[in-house]
């Protein structure tokens, strides 16, 4: 997959929805009782997953061009299934159906993707097992594929090494059918969708600092699930409008959960001209349309408790760091290594090759911005995020970049690369 130097960008674009939101909208929907209906439902690869594993469950789900129907059965509805549960290359479907099945009265075999079968399991089974699930790993390495066996849950406070909405998620879906409360305490707040859509479905949860709580045995019922646009999604046509002269994108209907919308701060941060229009929370999530046009930016240092409300955008602020003046340092990221790929090694190998300054550090990676980049042979990995990242790269390096294994933007945003073009200007 081949791509140019552009001359400038323009329009507008309206990204898929979001990932998270569309993968515990058709969860939570199959936990509830009655019908729930989701409108803007990303129909990438990772979600199309957790809908297949909910049909092998017993859920009947349609999925139609506008709108998914789940008909769920209630906390104690689920059924076991008659094959192995295949979550495909997703790590939220793997982690957050992984507490569910936990409390369930049979046995199921859950696995995924080589990349998958190599991601960390441990983050979940420690605590699910403290809780007394019985998950066992079978190549006993820690990750997938799983065993997992329903057991009488009990609840806990748990206090996580990492901020990771996947390990809060799964121990409060646990939580759903524990004895006593749960409890979730991280090192910094992640994303809390999680949080927002269980109560919005019934459940009693709430959050305090970075504690968040759930009571057991609510009654969940159907709702209608409007998900906004993925700010994970639109992240790679700010950096594209920010580093391409003479540029102005408008990108609608994003959503911009301040637990996930670090992106914004550091690319206001980094002098990037970016405004927020027609701001709302008609679908029970903050989304405005976001505008953003060509700007100078600079260096900055990234770190901290900023890190888990942009961890999926690293690899997007590492090429904006490359067009920068100066330099950017990311750190308090060693999470980047346990991705769909080692994001800091492919990072740094793939900017080396266009001609970037950049070292890879142990949690995270330094970038001496604004040497010209040029095109390079780029190995996406099999990892959608790198490989559109390559692509806005490519947008203004001289030269040719070609993208191997590109198609697996399929993953989260199926039509990228037809609404990259759609931007482009003669």
């Amino acid at each position: 997959m081949d791509f140019q130097k552009v001359h400038s960008l323009g329009g507008e674009v309206t990204v898929p929805g979001d990932k998270s939101i569309s993968h515990r909208a058709v969860m939570f929907g199959s936990l509830a009782e009655g019908r729930t209906e989701i409108t803007n439902f990303l129909q990438g690869a990772d979600c199309l997953s957790t809908i297949s594993c909910f049909r092998k469950l017993g859920i009947e789900i349609e999925n139609t061009p506008d709108k998914i129907t789940v008909l769920g059965k209630g906390l104690h509805g689920l059924q076991a299934s008659d094959s192995i549960l295949d979550a495909g290359n997703s790590g939220t479907t793997t982690r957050l159906i992984s507490g569910i099945l936990a409390a369930q009265p049979f046995t199921t075999t859950l696995t995924g993707d080589a990349s998958i079968q190599r991601r960390p399991m441990k983050r979940i089974m420690e605590p699910l097992g403290a809780m007394g699930a019985d998950i066992k790993s079978l190549r006993d390495n820690g990750c997938a594929p799983l065993e997992i066996t329903g057991k009488a849950l009990k609840g806990i406070h748990y206090t996580s090494k990492v901020a990771s909405a996947q390990v809060k998620s799964a121990i409060l879906l646990a939580g759903l059918y524990a004895e006593g409360e749960t409890s979730v305490t991280e090192p910094a707040l992640s994303r809390n969708h999680s949080e927002l859509m269980l109560a919005h479905f019934g459940a009693t949860v709430h959050t305090e600092g970075t504690t968040a709580t759930i009571l057991p045995e609510p009654k969940l019922f159907g709702r209608a699930i409007s998900v906004p646009g993925d700010i994970s999604s639109a992240a790679y046509f700010i950096a594209a409008g920010l580093i391409t002269p003479g540029a102005e994108i408008l990108i609608k209907n994003v959503g911009i959960n301040e637990t996930r919308a670090g992106i914004l701060q550091v690319a206001k941060d980094m002098g990037g001209n970016i405004r927020l229009l027609n701001e709302n929370r008609d679908s029970g999530e903050p989304v405005a349309d976001i505008l953003v046009s060509h700007s100078s930016l600079h260096g900055i240092v990234i770190k901290g408790s900023l890190i888990p409300t942009l961890i999926d955008e690293i690899p997007i602020i590492a090429i904006m760091a490359a067009y920068a003046d100066g330099q950017t340092v990311i750190a308090d990221a060693a999470e980047l290594k346990v991705k769909e790929s080692d994001r800091i090694a492919v990072m740094v190998e793939n900017l080396s090759a266009m001609g970037a300054d950049i070292t890879g550090t142990d949690d995270g990676m330094i970038i001496n911005g604004g040497k010209p980049l040029h095109g390079a042979e780029i190995s996406a990995m099999d990892d959608h995020r790198i490989a559109m990242s390559f692509a806005i790269a490519s947008l203004q390096a001289e030269g040719t970049t070609t993208i191997h294994g590109g198609e697996c933007v399929n993953i989260s945003y199926p039509a990228f690369y037809q609404d990259l073009n759609s931007l482009i200007k003669a």
